[in-house]
């Protein structure tokens, strides 16, 4: 696993949301970890779900380094990796 500490922006948001995919699905021991594929479903598969949500945001901003208004985005913009790039790190 990936030492979050030495990672920043989107590296550090790819770390976050593998390590919640893991705690999502159940692995036996000695089993290579599933990776998460960058067009997965986020939300629909509870990687994110409502109670982590404000957290998450605030993760996104963090090391984005945008303000993100509740207003401003939707569900969309945080449903895959790719999307979450896309939105809040490609071109920053």
């Amino acid at each position: 696993m990936t030492d979050q500490t030495d990672l920043t922006g989107f590296d550090f948001i790819l770390a976050d949301l593998q390590s919640r995919y893991l705690r999502s699905r159940r692995t036996d021991a000695g089993q290579t970890p599933p990776t998460l594929a960058h067009d997965y479903d986020l939300i629909e598969n509870r990687v994110l779900d409502s109670l982590a949500f404000v957290e998450f945001i605030l993760l996104v901003e963090e090391h984005s380094g945008q303000e993100i208004s509740i207003d401003s985005v939707s569900k969309e913009d945080f449903r895959t990796v790719d999307s979450l790039r896309k939105r809040f790190f490609d071109g920053s």
